[in-house]
């Protein structure tokens, strides 16, 4: 994703990775584009509890279109988990942790279609299930 020319990752959540080739991949990067479509307003939203950017140099952001927390509505909706870099906590983690269970239990997304190993410290795997 790109805001005026920077580059950003959306922090404290994770998703599969297309080049990797892992299950869901796809479906995670449609969410993304539904929910923040290019060229939409977004607003861009930093935490002072983490890094301002990753090692990529990219901006680790919270994204907002209107009303919806992006971030969140992807890990709600099973295109993404929680990723607590080094186990740092930010300001949306309950909500992020509340938005994968609801996701779990309602095998929404990857849940329903895929193998998952994750953990909130660690980046998620995906494989066909």
């Amino acid at each position: 994703m790109r805001e005026g020319g920077d580059r950003v990752r959306l922090v404290q959540i994770d998703a599969p990775e297309l080049g990797e080739g892992e299950c869901y991949a796809r479906q995670a990067r449609e969410a993304l584009e539904r929910l923040a479509r290019p060229g939409s307003q977004i607003e861009l939203e930093s935490d002072s509890r983490l890094s301002d950017e990753d090692r990529f140099g990219r901006l680790l952001r919270y994204v907002h279109v209107g009303e919806t927390h992006v971030n969140v509505e992807l890990v709600r909706g099973g295109a993404a988990t929680p990723y607590f870099l080094g186990g740092e906590e930010g300001r949306y983690a309950d909500e992020l942790l509340d938005a994968v269970a609801e996701a779990r239990a309602a095998r929404r997304g990857m849940w329903a279609v895929c193998r998952v190993e994750w953990r909130p410290d660690r980046a998620v795997v995906t494989r066909p299930g």
